[in-house]
């Protein structure tokens, strides 16, 4: 509650990512992703760009005993089932994705992590 009695909820709001006006759901790309060989897991998040407002970033889990498949593959994959404002910018590999004692991924974490990602000082 704030001070004036108003009741905020806070979480998974962020979820949603809105890119170049265009409304993106993570978990519609995440399962896209999920059905890649050689990505055992994966968390899609928004991140500032210059552009576009937010950029689509998936952050991905590396099947054991595989790599991570190529961008040429990722590419033909997603513009097979996903519009491209959907497709992700950038696709980063993790050893595992940071998880809070419910085992739910902590996409706030992620979106800390990697907020500078497009930034032009980063570049």
């Amino acid at each position: 509650l704030d001070r004036d009695g108003r009741l905020s909820l806070v979480g998974r709001e962020k979820d949603l990512i809105i890119s170049g006006g265009y409304n993106v759901y993570p978990k519609e790309v995440e399962l896209v992703l999920d059905e890649v060989p050689g990505i055992a897991e994966s968390a899609v998040i928004g991140v500032p760009h210059p552009d576009f407002g937010e950029a689509v970033v998936a952050v991905c889990v590396v099947a054991p005993g595989q790599q991570l498949p190529t961008q040429s593959t990722l590419q033909d994959v997603m513009a097979e089932h996903l519009a491209r404002f959907k497709q992700p910018k950038q696709l980063l590999a993790v050893s595992e994705l940071p998880r809070n004692t419910m085992g739910k991924v902590q996409k706030n974490l992620l979106r800390d992590q990697y907020r500078d990602l497009f930034s032009p000082k980063a570049g």
